[in-house]
């Protein structure tokens, strides 16, 4: 059974089909811990899966090296075989890659390598293309531009907002992510044979 944390900042709506597909039993993984660099709305999917949550405050720590080190403690006390940043609006920093690469995922809202950064949505409306779409990567320390595990595309309507398109990409993130838990944990996929060959 794989043991997964996952990192949010926001509600948590990957996370939630993440631990619906757990809970189903459609995946043999189960999420240990949820973790958040805040108080974030997607906490409280804990109560209600019965899953152990917490926080480490960006704001608390001096700077984002001493949060980076917190959070790899926080972390590490769950014991994860991989590590899901799902929404966690910050670029880890280079201590949390270097504890638990290639064994860090993470969801992007747009076809990388287009569109990196935490404003994908917005960016790919503003270049006024007619596709952007979901990506699935193994973290490093770039911005966003880690070994992609899996990506598919999304067209752009017309009358497309940030907030409608963004509803449009999430469902495909999320397809993407218990897919690919599932091929982590049935060996289908194996991390480190990607990312350190």
């Amino acid at each position: 059974m794989l043991s997964v944390v996952v990192l949010i900042s926001g509600g948590g709506s990957n996370l939630r089909a993440l631990l619906q597909a757990t809970a189903a039993n459609q995946i043999p993984a189960r999420v240990v811990a949820i973790g958040a660099d805040r108080d974030a709305p997607g906490l409280s999917l804990g109560a209600h899966y019965d899953v152990p949550t917490f926080t480490v405050p960006f704001h608390d720590y001096p700077d984002r090296t001493a949060w980076g080190a917190a959070l790899v403690n926080a972390v590490r006390a769950w014991h994860p075989d991989l590590v899901v940043l799902s929404g966690l609006m910050r670029l880890v920093p280079p201590a949390v890659v270097d504890a638990f690469a290639p064994n860090l995922i993470n969801t992007h809202p747009a076809y990388l390598p287009e569109f990196p950064g935490a404003h994908a949505v917005r960016d790919a409306l503003a270049a006024g293309v007619t596709q952007t779409g979901a990506s699935l990567i193994a973290v490093d320390n770039s911005m966003d531009g880690g070994p992609i595990l899996s990506q598919e595309r999304v067209t752009i309507a017309p009358h497309d907002t940030e907030k409608s398109l963004h509803d449009r990409i999430k469902p495909v993130e999320r397809r993407l992510l218990i897919a690919a838990v599932r091929d982590i944990a049935t060996n289908r996929l194996d991390l480190k044979e990607l990312c350190c060959s």
